[in-house]
């Protein structure tokens, strides 16, 4: 990969089950188009949880990093709408990260995600790591794409709720896949190979995606 790597902003969070309807409305109606009209940003998808980890989780992928240090994300990100404010302030134990995307081996977008919290390492070591276990993990049916993701301190600002008390900034693989079996299947593989338990991984199915290329003027 040249260049420099993508960037990916990562919200997950939990929210209470009589604010669902508006949320997900804020969700699918406001928050995800406002995002990707940003400049930089390529594209913006939503999952829900399967197993483990928080329900709702966006991703926001952009042109690089410095998409993040933007006047015009600079403006959206503290000049919320009313219904952002109100939404933002009814997530439940949110989890904002700002990531580099690296180490990405096949392309596209599956229907299942795998989640896999890693241990922090030398950043160069864990790129060949996870480069080296992506290539294993494209030989297996069902692969669709896996990427690490490095998050970035200066840029990963919390949510209003997110709590402060340990929180650490942990590098995550992704394993994209076309199936839910091959989805635990996958994650299985990558843990055993990581030394990670594989009930450890977290696993979300796609609710639906916004790119650039879709946005109406």
């Amino acid at each position: 990969m040249t260049g420099s790597p993508n960037g990916m902003l990562f919200v997950a969070t939990d929210i209470a089950t009589q604010d669902e309807a508006d949320f997900n409305q804020w969700y699918d109606r406001e928050h995800v188009e406002e995002r990707v009209r940003v400049p930089g940003f390529l594209s913006g998808t939503r999952y829900q949880a399967l197993h483990g980890g928080r329900k709702y989780l966006g991703l926001y992928k952009t042109e690089s990093l410095a998409s993040f240090t933007s006047a015009a994300y600079r403006a959206a990100f503290t000049q919320q709408t009313p219904w952002s404010v109100a939404s933002l302030d009814k997530m439940r134990d949110p989890m904002r990260r700002v990531c580099a995307v690296e180490a990405v081996t096949g392309q596209g977008c599956g229907s299942y995600l795998a989640i896999v919290n890693l241990a922090p390492a030398q950043p160069e070591v864990l790129k060949a790591s996870i480069s080296h276990l992506g290539a294993l993990l494209a030989e297996q049916p069902g692969f669709v794409r896996s990427s690490l993701l490095s998050p970035d301190a200066e840029l990963s600002s919390p949510l209003p709720k997110e709590s402060r008390e340990n929180r650490h900034l942990l590098p995550m693989l992704l394993i994209e896949s076309s199936s839910a079996e091959a989805g635990q299947r996958l994650s299985e593989l990558a843990c055993r190979q990581l030394k990670i338990p594989a009930a450890e991984a977290l696993h979300y199915a796609l609710g639906w995606q916004l790119t650039t290329q879709e946005l109406s003027s």
